[in-house]
């Protein structure tokens, strides 16, 4: 190591203050979220203009599948990167490519190309969100952390409602190379501040990269992330080419975690799975990512299916579901800080999410928009409780020096999670629609959901009031299987959170009572089970 941070912790010796350092820092890093969680939603919008001009149709999917393959896999490196070498400089470089991916989508000139460079979009936007969160970890002790989770979720709600607006504003008025564009000056920005404000101290390791290692997590991601993109559309679940990439992806990631317990500086160092509230945490937010992925893409569809919503707004459809755990989160940040208390936010949160996707599986054609939105209002306030402590307790169980592969490998089992919650539901989903349009309407129902299960608007609007009312019905009944499958699957967060081991947080703020004098830039020590 060599100098100092010049960058003080918040709480270390500033009496508590945010310097104003600090608060321009968190800026930019709220601003290089934003980048990596806006981006998708915004480039959802734009997809159909795209394809009328670049053409490729049959190669659409890759589009987002791309990212989301580079995004995923990239995840744990940049988390052992920034260990290694230094979290300023490996998150610099993460912005500069995922700037350098978006500047070339815009220019694409045909659908291969397009594809190509998203991956380098993807690749970069893996290390923003993992940058975010260690960077937040270095400068700000866990007692204090709390606090910000408000500010996190904000701008995870504001992605989520304001992509698909922005991204038809911009796409119906600049073109959608604007989609693209637009990330620019906004990650100049966050660029320019990083640069100049973070000061954290500068690292040089002996070891080398863990090149084995990378190769075969990235092989395991990449196959895993197929599989549930692939899986029920492109090919059958029992078909050879999901089976091939189920076996690789299985013999990828043993071999993986067999060469970690070998390699001098592993990838993900096995070790901080030792720590009881690490695994549990990763459990739940693999669970979470599940949960909340899947509720995002059937809720939108059954409001604008069978209660009639304009798909135009179709972010504002989520909003009691994500102003509700804006709001949680922010109270769970406040009252985590004020107490260093935290157990009761994970059992809380996995009660409210197995309620609410109860709730939600109980919806039909007759369900009013008042009433759904309550029963999304729940779910968001279990989320709500989760989204931000998961990662809190993750970076308070591993040594300091762990820090980024813990934001890593915490952000990349929610990632999984969301992958697997998007095709398993979906596949439930798809299967149940198709099974009651052909109970309903025949012949006819069938040939309507032949090549897709998921109608939009238009081609809704020109069924026939017999074929249409049946697939209001099917929808009703695909989503209560998907939520009744999430709510299962939620009980097994509820049943994580009851093991969570209270670790006093580290750092600044009022002590509880029992809690023990501590200085406040001595790094959390991993609890083992």
């Amino acid at each position: 190591m060599a100098d100092t941070t010049d960058t003080p912790a918040v709480g270390a010796d500033t009496g508590g203050k945010q310097p104003k350092s600090v608060r321009v820092v968190l800026l930019a890093l709220m601003i290089a979220m934003m980048l990596a969680m806006l981006d998708n939603m915004i480039i959802g919008t734009a997809m159909p203009t795209i394809v009328g001009e670049l053409g490729g149709l049959e190669h659409l999917s890759w589009v987002v599948t791309a990212y989301t393959l580079a995004t995923a896999a990239s995840t744990p490196l940049w988390g052992k990167l920034g260990d290694m070498y230094g979290r300023k400089g490996t998150f610099l470089s993460s912005i500069v490519i995922f700037l350098i991916g978006s500047a070339l989508s815009g220019m694409a000139q045909n659908m291969g190309e397009l594809i190509g460079f998203r991956a380098v979009q993807g690749l970069g936007a893996g290390g923003l969100m993992v940058g975010v969160m260690a960077i937040i970890g270095d400068l700000i002790p866990p007692r204090e952390r709390g606090k910000y989770q408000g500010m996190m979720a904000g701008v995870m709600a504001l992605a989520m409602i304001g992509g698909p607006l922005v991204g038809g504003t911009i796409t119906d008025n600049w073109g959608w190379r604007w989609a693209f564009y637009i990330n620019l000056p906004l990650g100049v920005v966050a660029l320019v501040a990083v640069s100049a404000v973070l000061h954290l101290p500068k690292k040089r390791s002996e070891a080398r990269i863990d090149y084995l290692g990378a190769a075969l997590l990235t092989v395991g991601i990449t196959a895993i992330v197929l599989v549930t993109t692939w899986g029920g559309t492109e090919y059958a679940w029992s078909s050879a080419r999901i089976m091939e990439l189920i076996g690789i992806g299985v013999a990828a990631l043993v071999g993986f975690a067999f060469w970690q317990t070998k390699a001098a500086e592993p990838v993900v160092p096995l070790h901080i799975f030792r720590s009881r509230n690490f695994t549990l945490m990763s459990v739940i937010g693999f669970i979470t990512g599940f949960v909340m992925f899947g509720a995002t893409l059937f809720l939108p569809l059954y409001q604008q299916s069978v209660q009639g919503a304009s798909a135009t707004n179709s972010g504002l459809l989520l909003l009691p579901m994500l102003g509700a755990m804006l709001v949680t989160s922010m109270v769970a940040g406040r009252v985590t800080t004020n107490t260093g208390r935290y157990k009761v936010f994970p059992i809380l949160g996995s009660v409210l999410m197995t309620v609410g996707l109860y709730l939600l599986s109980t919806m039909d054609t007759g369900t009013s928009r008042v009433t759904s939105g309550v029963f999304m209002a729940v779910v968001g306030f279990g989320m709500g409780c989760l989204m931000q402590i998961t990662m809190l307790v993750a970076q308070n169980s591993v040594e300091m020096k762990d820090m980024g592969v813990a934001s890593s490998s915490t952000t990349l089992f929610r990632t999984l999670g969301s992958s697997f919650g998007v095709a398993i539901m979906g596949a439930l989903f798809n299967n149940r629609v198709q099974d009651v349009m052909s109970e309903r309407a025949g012949a006819l129902g069938s040939k309507v959901t032949e090549q897709s299960a998921q109608l939009d608007a238009k081609s809704l609007e020109k069924l026939p009031v017999l074929a249409r009312e049946a697939y209001q019905h099917a929808v009703s009944a695909g989503t209560h299987s998907a939520f009744l499958l999430g709510a299962v699957v939620a009980v097994f967060a509820l049943a994580a959170a009851v093991f969570v081991k209270e670790v006093p947080l580290k750092g600044a703020g009022p002590k509880a009572k029992d809690e023990p004098d501590a200085p406040a830039a001595q790094p959390p020590v991993a609890e083992t089970v």
